[in-house]
């Protein structure tokens, strides 16, 4: 998974799913814009957990699905 993707080609092949993206391009808003993927999931514990194990310098995740409608996020 060394290939750089767009945001819209990771949200395409990995749909309702927890992506790890190394090096990715952020806008000023720090949207993911491109990167390359190196794990996905449905379980976002799994991701993290993959994160510390490949311990990347500069990564992103993020969810690829929409979250129901209700649903709170806490940054």
């Amino acid at each position: 998974m060394n290939t750089t993707m767009t945001a819209q080609e990771i949200r395409s092949s990995y749909d309702s799913e927890w992506v790890l993206v190394e090096d990715p391009k952020t806008n000023a808003d720090l949207d993911v814009l491109e990167g390359r993927v190196q794990f996905h999931s449905k379980d976002r514990d799994e991701v993290y957990r993959e994160a510390i194990r490949l311990r990347p310098k500069r990564f992103a995740t993020f969810y690829t699905g929409s979250m129901p409608k209700g649903t709170a996020i806490v940054l």
